[in-house]
């Protein structure tokens, strides 16, 4: 076991930096359907199978054809006249022996109408180059299932992708530049007993240069609070004065100029930050605010549960404050020193994840629960990244589509700039449109493409006119999507197809946040943007 282990850690090593042991295990007994074979389709499930999702299920009725071979590297000159969805899962087994595949030779469209829950039981269904007919009926399946849907299509030089999931919860979002949780504008008894332990004025020369940043802030903080009524430095003239004043206290040579004291200097750099105050953010006191955190039942996900005993606790023995996140940043500092610091807010970031613990148990026994339906060490992790709560609720493709609930201000905004890429989304709209009414795409046929671009142009007009979208789109885009014939290049699947697979790990996960809801990738501008529809 201890082999096995060890060989995994080295097979996954980059990713396990990423998002872990508990995130690795998330993805190893996840089950993923991938509904069409096609190039973007199996770029996204090569981007899956490398870092070892627990298994695939391919769902394809199509055989391979000439045009497949070409564009996809999954398929051969061997597969032509296979089903797709075998010969896919063939070649994509061999980049990893831990990975579980498995095919459907069937059609999405007859397994809904002959096993519509047989899509149930997948932790993420993703969809490639499916007609806008059939990919709605799926998502209302899932929907309803409550599995979250992936859409994705590579349409000539765009790349589109629509995620639909009623509700996405992320404890592990993974800020950039998240601020340090030190609490010195508020510290807590142990910190402030820690910190009254030093004496910056009668220190030798050897322990005043290795005395951790976070202390002389705090040491300087005190002699800044008796001259300002007790605030903070806030705006940029007081937080200059405040490095000053940390400088001033830098142990002089004989010349009288500053020791080269880096504890000091690193001191002085992290002003700016360190010394914001420490509050909740808006999106997770709205998280607070939220039905499902006030409201536990016994059908309450573990997320709801531990996010109402994180409030709980910060409306009583926080004191308005989340628990402490327990790590501080690495320092220039003698080892002892650093340690002690450390330490300091490891075990009160223990003492406040034990009484989070308490007021998750007394809720799961309000409910019928048992304490051991949430581990103390999801708890743990839970507090440790409290800051950083995410929810994420895409709208329905039901809702999207529908007249009266369609979202006419972000496109009316958006298109205000004629080259958005949102004119991308109504030009994709409007070629399944094309497809509904000549069961073709626009310009798959050479000879076709000139008259394909005033049928094209009448489905673009009658989408603008139903949906009263007072909007211009050029004849420019018209013929471009003429021209793509609904070709698939693989250079812009290959670029849907690390995407996808990057959403779809945040989904399977529950780590960083995934988009919400519609992403257009424009290969031609080399620019992407996403846009809740």
């Amino acid at each position: 076991m201890t082999d096995l282990k060890a060989s995994k850690e080295q097979k996954y090593d980059r990713q396990l930096r990423l998002w872990g042991d508990h995130g690795q295990e998330a993805l190893e007994n996840a089950h993923v359907c991938l509904i069409n074979a096609t190039a973007s389709g199996t770029e996204i499930l090569k981007n899956l199978v490398l870092p070892g999702i627990g298994a695939f299920t391919l769902v394809d009725g199509h055989k391979v054809s000439g045009e497949d071979v070409g564009n996809n590297f999954f398929l051969s000159n061997n597969s032509i006249g296979k089903n797709r969805a075998q010969a896919a899962t063939e070649l994509l087994q061999e980049l990893n022996g831990d990975v579980s595949g498995n095919f459907v030779e069937e059609s999405p469209d007859q397994l809904l109408d002959n096993d519509p829950e047989f899509f149930h039981r997948f932790s993420l269904v993703i969809s490639v180059q499916l007609p806008e007919s059939t990919y709605l009926r799926l998502s209302t399946v899932l929907w309803e299932a409550g599995v979250p849907f992936l859409v994705c299509r590579t349409y000539g030089l765009v790349g589109y992708m629509r995620l639909a999931v009623k509700e996405h919860t992320v404890v592990e979002s993974h800020p950039d530049n998240a601020l340090e949780d030190l609490r010195l504008d508020q510290p807590f008894t142990e910190l402030k007993n820690h910190i009254e332990s030093y004496d910056l004025d009668n220190m030798k020369k050897k322990d005043h240069n290795h005395t951790p940043w976070i202390i002389v802030v705090a040491k300087y903080l005190e002699k800044w609070y008796s001259e300002h009524n007790s605030e903070l430095p806030k705006n940029y003239k007081e937080k200059e004065a405040f490095r000053q004043l940390v400088r001033e206290g830098m142990l002089k040579n004989e010349s009288g100029t500053p020791e080269d004291e880096e504890n000091f200097e690193e001191a002085i750099k992290n002003v700016n930050t360190v010394l914001n105050p420490t509050k909740i953010s808006s999106a997770v006191e709205d998280i607070f605010n939220m039905e499902q955190c006030e409201n536990i039942t016994s059908q309450s996900p573990s997320f709801w549960v531990m996010a109402r005993g994180v409030r709980d606790f910060v409306r009583n023995k926080g004191s308005g404050n989340l628990p402490v996140r327990g790590i501080i940043p690495d320092m220039i500092a003698d080892s002892d020193k650093f340690i002690k610091l450390q330490n300091v807010y490891r075990e009160k970031a223990m003492k406040d994840a034990t009484i989070v613990s308490k007021h998750i148990e007394s809720l799961l026994h309000s409910v019928g629960k048992t304490p051991e339906s949430i581990s103390e060490q999801e708890i743990k992790l839970f507090c440790k990244n409290a800051a950083f709560l995410r929810v994420v609720r895409c709208r329905s493709l039901v809702d999207e589509y529908s007249v009266d609930a369609f979202n006419k201000d972000e496109i009316t905004s958006c298109m205000g700039c004629p080259d958005s890429e949102m004119v991308l989304y109504l030009m994709l709209r409007s070629v399944e449109r094309f497809y509904q009414q000549h069961s073709r795409y626009p310009g798959v046929y050479n000879y076709q493409v000139e008259e394909d671009i005033n049928k094209l142009k009448l489905c673009v007009n009658s989408l603008l006119l139903e949906y009263s979208l007072n909007v211009n789109v050029k004849d420019d885009y018209i013929h471009e999507f003429c021209r793509y014939g609904a070709a698939e290049p693989h250079t812009v699947a290959a670029f849907l197809g690390g995407t996808a697979a990057q959403e779809a790990i945040k989904i399977i996960t529950h780590q960083f946040v995934p988009f919400n809801n519609t992403f257009i990738y424009n290969a031609m501008a080399q620019t992407s943007a996403t846009f809740q529809l």
